[in-house]
């Protein structure tokens, strides 16, 4: 849940407090759920939604998630460690390409393909239609892959 915060917001710092926000706003409305047994995707949604809403807070605020200044001083200080395997350094560098997306590319990609949430629920949870959500995830996978293929060629 820590990473499904992180990767909205993009600041650790900030996605911590969300998750303390989350659980504790899940234990105060505990009462509300119908069926105990499912606690993990209801908390999950609450986490969910709760970085969404920072996350949409902290642009109108035009504030810059630390953590993207820790990256660029990591960058271009000592280089990337050369002892990861080939394919961690793949993920990574998908990961990091995600980063750069338009603001709904990777909020929409980061729940379906990280967080498995289908169209149905990520259209509910970003608040668009159903057709909007697929014609999202389609193109952030295009303008994704275009990214990637640039970064592979240099």
């Amino acid at each position: 849940m820590y990473n499904a915060s992180f990767r909205i917001v993009k600041d650790r710092f900030e996605a911590e407090d969300i998750m303390q926000d989350s659980f504790l706003t899940a234990f105060t409305k505990l009462d509300t759920l119908k069926d105990a047994k499912i606690f993990g995707p209801w908390l999950k949604r609450i986490v969910i939604n709760n970085s969404i809403y920072h996350y949409r807070k902290t642009i109108k605020n035009n504030e810059v998630p630390l953590d993207d200044l820790l990256y660029k001083v990591e960058d271009n200080s000592s280089g990337a460690d050369n002892n990861y395997e080939f394919t961690n350094i793949k993920a990574q560098q998908v990961l990091n390409t995600m980063k750069s997306l338009k603001d709904n590319y990777r909020i929409a990609l980061t729940l379906n393909l990280i967080e498995g949430y289908d169209y149905e629920e990520i259209s509910s949870i970003m608040n668009i239609t159903n057709a909007n959500c697929r014609t999202t995830i389609s193109r952030a996978k295009e303008s994704l892959r275009k990214k990637l293929q640039t970064v592979i060629e240099h």
